[in-house]
């Protein structure tokens, strides 16, 4: 069950659109570890930063959940 204060269900591999670009020029990030911060790792270099939930949520465009694998 989502959480009622929170925006977003943050979950490991989901793709995160953000507002600003990284300076490489991507502005998508994976999320790589949820827990008290949120550990986003870039799609264009793959520099790993951590955010807290609050500023991650003023910052997201929009997230994408990733396809399960079907066989």
């Amino acid at each position: 069950m989502p959480n009622k204060f929170f925006l977003y269900d943050y979950k490991v591999c989901d793709i995160v659109t953000m507002r600003k670009k990284h300076p490489c020029g991507s502005n998508e990030w994976i999320v790589a570890n949820v827990g008290c911060d949120i550990k986003l790792r870039c799609r264009g270099c793959d520099h790993l930063m951590s955010m807290d939930r609050t500023n991650l949520e003023k910052n997201t465009v929009k997230v994408v959940k990733p396809e399960s694998g079907s066989n």
